[in-house]
């Protein structure tokens, strides 16, 4: 079955984010609580989270898993930890 032209820009556009050295999901999902704290904290994303970011980018996975730990972390900060 041949992809549709929004299918291809969509892989285009994930190949042309690869880097020479990338994250595997275990590596990722490792930092991506201090990755969620530091973008909820506002703070400019550290070398050492850049490739969480990029990781998370083109793993749908990992993204779910990191959007899940946000708004826990949001809810936390809104309700308190006890709610």
């Amino acid at each position: 079955m041949p992809l549709s032209p929004t299918e291809l820009a969509k892989l285009l556009e994930l190949l042309a984010q690869t880097q020479n050295h990338e994250l595997n999901c275990e590596q990722c999902l490792a930092l991506v609580a201090e990755f969620a704290e530091s973008q909820l904290a506002g703070q400019s994303v550290a070398a050492n989270l850049q490739a969480v970011q990029q990781h998370l980018a083109v793993c749908g996975e990992c993204r779910e898993e990191y959007e899940a730990l946000r708004e826990a972390l949001i809810s936390m900060r809104e309700n308190g930890p006890d709610e």
